[in-house]
């Protein structure tokens, strides 16, 4: 692992302040632990609000040199850093891996999904689009266009350490905005590797390097500058829904925009008609993997009465086999949480389920023999009613509850009964069923899938919720538009000057 971080510019201590160069910063000094075994992989000095002020000054400059360049060379750039991420997949997909635990497998993904979003991108720099509009107006022209936004806060969450920001980054990148990251104190390291990458590639080319800054502090403290930053003009966060209502709150003294991508509570209706094998796998995956520690995890699995025993049987049985252990070992499926304040979680939440009425089928337990570190716990499965207060909320571990419909509208009614509307997803052969499912009164969900789980959206379509999930969307289709300034033009080419809706206002 020494040998993987020095690769990566990682030292024994590193600074939390990226401005194109990195600042010397005197915060606190944070201990940076693996969740595979606790050990200490380094440390980081954090960022003060002294650090935070020359970092935002910095990214105002670069924005002015920045906005300029055409978005076809933007996006030459970042393919540019797309091409040298791909020289650090298998360390840096190692590092995710030591620092936030998801298994090996899921470490690649997740720095593949980087490089992927730089391609999307680079592709996006040539359809930065507006449209012609047909004015009522003889010999006018009129038409919308789109301009740089200007500096824009990233705040990402511990689950997903680095696509999360290239969702984010690459897109205003090629929008011509400059932007200011604040990465989980729980993995920063990955945050330091691939600044360290960018670093690289603009000191190369000879740009502003103050494009993709860096600041990594306390959320009471670098958080709450960022977020109250009248010179932020959009914040994207990743979160708990607590954290994106402060977010929201902020921004919205000073008119600023926000994307929030918050807390999901995500449901797979199994019907009676289902393909069960096709759905215990989607719901395997949605419900254990990253240790249902992602915003898409499968929380919820609505399953009709006629086929709720067998399937509730098959997914014990499955769930059985789950290989737990060291994430960086062959055929391990399911790595530790993320740090003892997620286990605690854990044990706080199947409290409340035999409390409140359901019943703990499978799992329940933390795990303290045969594993390397104390983070480890057993998937767990209960039997629970959609309205209990447990199952109202997301925790976020690998808690998943089982819960009978009889029927269509039910199922419907019952996935829709909670606060948060991410993703969602429907297991049936029934033509009808999925375009119920689907309809506008089916789903309220910003993502609404049929015969695929809730988890592992690809990039290429438009990523976010609805309801106390934020609202907000990220990543491919039209989602650029949110780091750009809209702007609508009338252009008269004639030799009268004619008002619109028919007024007159002539002087005789």
């Amino acid at each position: 692992m020494k040998e993987i971080l020095e690769k990566l510019g990682i030292k024994e201590v590193n600074h939390g302040a990226y401005c194109g160069e990195w600042l010397h910063t005197t915060g606190e000094e944070v201990d940076v632990y693996s969740p595979i075994d606790d050990s200490i992989l380094a440390k980081v000095k954090t960022a003060t609000a002294a650090d935070y002020d020359i970092v935002a000054k910095k990214a105002i400059e670069a924005f002015k040199i920045w906005r300029n360049f055409p978005a076809p060379k933007r996006g030459e750039i970042i393919r540019l850093i797309g091409l040298e991420l791909r020289k650090y997949k298998d360390e840096l997909g190692r590092l995710v891996t030591m620092e936030m635990g998801k298994i090996y497998t899921e470490g690649l993904g997740e720095v593949q999904e980087m490089i992927d979003m730089a391609d999307l991108a680079v592709g996006m720099s040539r359809q930065l689009y507006g449209a012609t509009i047909q004015s009522e107006r003889p010999e006018h022209r009129m038409f919308e266009q789109y301009h740089p936004l200007g500096v824009i806060g990233i705040i990402s969450s511990f689950n997903f350490p680095v696509a999360v920001w290239a969702w984010n980054a690459f897109v205003a990148g090629v929008c011509g905005d400059t932007m200011i990251w604040k990465p989980s104190t729980s993995t920063p390291l990955t945050a330091i590797a691939v600044t360290n990458i960018v670093h690289k590639v603009l000191e190369e080319l000879g740009v502003p390097k103050a494009i993709f800054n860096l600041v990594i502090g306390r959320g009471n403290e670098i958080g709450e500058k960022l977020i109250n930053d009248k010179n932020i003009h959009l914040v994207s966060a990743t979160g708990s829904c607590q954290m994106g209502k402060r977010v929201h709150q902020a921004a919205a003294k000073h008119y600023g925009r926000v994307i929030l991508e918050l807390g999901g509570n995500n449901a797979i209706i199994v019907m009676e008609d289902a393909n069960i094998e096709l759905a215990l796998k989607a719901v395997l995956f949605g419900a254990v993997g990253t240790a249902g520690q992602r915003c898409t995890s499968t929380r919820r699995v609505l399953i009709h009465e006629d086929v709720f025993d067998d399937f509730a049987q098959k997914l014990e049985k499955a769930y059985g086999s789950v290989p737990i252990g060291n994430p960086l070992d062959e055929g391990v499926l399911m790595g530790p949480l993320v740090n003892q304040s997620a286990v605690g979680a854990y044990k706080n939440a199947l409290e409340k389920i035999e409390e409140q009425g359901g019943e703990i089928i499978y799992g329940g337990e933390v795990l303290t023999e045969d594993v390397p570190g104390n983070c480890y716990v057993l998937p767990t499965i209960a039997i629970a009613r959609n309205d209990m207060q447990i199952v109202q909320e997301e925790t976020f571990a690998p808690i998943l509850y089982l819960i009978k419909i009889k029927n269509i509208n039910q199922a419907i009614e019952l996935h829709n009964d909670v606060p948060q509307g991410l993703s969602s997803a429907i297991f049936t052969n029934n033509l009808q069923y999925a375009e119920q499912f689907l309809s506008d009164r089916g789903s309220d969900c910003g993502i609404a899938n049929v015969n695929i789980g809730t988890s592992g959206a690809e990039i290429g379509g438009a990523f976010g919720g609805e309801k106390e999930t934020g609202g907000g969307r990220e990543a491919g289709s039209d989602a650029w538009k949110a780091y750009m300034r809209r702007q609508t033009n009338t252009i008269n080419w004639g030799k009268t000057i004619p008002l619109a809706q028919g007024v007159e206002f002539d002087i005789d």
